[in-house]
């Protein structure tokens, strides 16, 4: 039997605890002897060039996954996804966003958005540019909850990035501001759902409406009127507490 665990990665707990608990239990009720690791991968230090604490960071996580004997974790953040896959021992990363088209949504959330008046533009994260099942797995879900969706210029392996990758907003905020504004300028709808917390937080920092997929999953139906919700990555102090919050919920999650 293959012992899977769920890595929900740092930016999503930070961002939703509350998403995070919801499609911890979906994954739990399909694989009932699931555990979670709710930890760094270590990718912003390996991305500043810190080899050696990177190596120490990695090293406590695949201890994680050693010690509850995984042979697969399944990953919500890209980032965390090519850093397993990179770095890990002999642990498969598995992508949410190519589990869940073939374990099915929650039954209630088929067709939850069919009368939604929005058109959402799709996001791909620039991590996983050439990840197509991926991709086509975010197209899916949202079909799947009924959601009218669109294709920006730059998609799928062409994309553009956020402007959050590569450690550049702490390293040159201006620049980020300037390819995440460049990024947001080619959308054609006032709506774009992402599939990366970070992602979310950076277009939100220019004003475009951003949701993160599992918003659109686990939250209210997004009509013209709905606003989206608070770019919580903006206070530090928020996100940390909602980490611990998301911590706790998948220790209630995994407990039962």
């Amino acid at each position: 039997m293959t012992n899977k665990v769920f890595m929900p990665g740092c930016s999503l707990p930070s961002y939703s605890p509350e998403g995070v608990a919801a499609i911890a239990q979906h994954l739990k009720n399909v694989f009932p002897e699931m555990g979670a690791v709710q930890k760094c991968c270590g990718k912003p230090t390996a991305a500043i060039g810190q080899a050696d604490k990177f190596k120490e960071r990695y090293g406590q996580l695949q201890a994680d996954f050693d010690k509850l004997q995984a042979d697969e974790v399944i990953v919500a953040c890209q980032s965390c996804y090519g850093m397993i896959k990179k770095s890990g021992g002999t642990q498969k990363p598995v992508s949410l966003w190519k589990l869940l088209p073939k374990i099915g949504l929650p039954k209630e959330l088929v067709g939850k958005a069919k009368d939604s008046d929005v058109v959402f533009t799709i996001h791909d994260s620039c991590s996983t540019r050439y990840e197509k099942e991926l991709q086509d797995g975010i197209r899916w879900i949202l079909n799947e909850l009924g959601y009218k969706t669109a294709e920006p210029e730059h998609t799928r392996e062409n994309t553009r990035c956020c402007g959050f990758g590569g450690m550049v907003v702490p390293a040159n905020p201006d620049v980020a501001t300037r390819v995440v504004q460049r990024r947001v300028d080619e959308f054609e709808t006032d709506h774009v759902v992402v599939y990366c917390a970070a992602c979310r937080a950076s277009m939100m920092g220019v004003g475009a409406k951003s949701w993160h997929i599992l918003d659109l999953m686990f939250g209210p139906v997004v009509m013209q009127d709905t606003a989206p919700p608070v770019n919580v990555l903006a206070s530090p102090a928020k996100a940390w507490f909602n980490r611990y919050k998301s911590k706790a919920g998948l220790i209630k999650c995994m407990s039962v």
